[in-house]
């Protein structure tokens, strides 16, 4: 079963439960799984990635491959 497959099982067993205790527990398992995820990938980098990432956006700016803040703002009104 793929992936697709599992979450949408999953939601129709959810939504199948009766048990508010159920439904506390398995939200404070999504918290701390989503915590824990967001911890693993704000770890810090070793001096080589840090020098790499900052390679590649002084390569990005100078090869015009940034958007300017201001564009970005003007292109995120246009949204609503």
């Amino acid at each position: 079963m793929d992936l697709e497959a599992r979450k949408i099982s999953f939601v129709q067993e959810f939504l199948r439960l009766q048990s508010e205790e159920i439904v506390i527990g398995l939200e404070n398992l999504l918290h701390k799984q989503k915590v824990e995820l967001l911890d693993q990938e704000m770890k810090s980098m070793n001096i080589e990635q840090f020098n790499k990432e900052i390679d590649q956006s002084l390569d990005d700016a100078k090869n015009a491959r940034i958007v300017s803040a201001k564009d970005l703002k003007s292109k995120i009104q246009k949204w609503g």
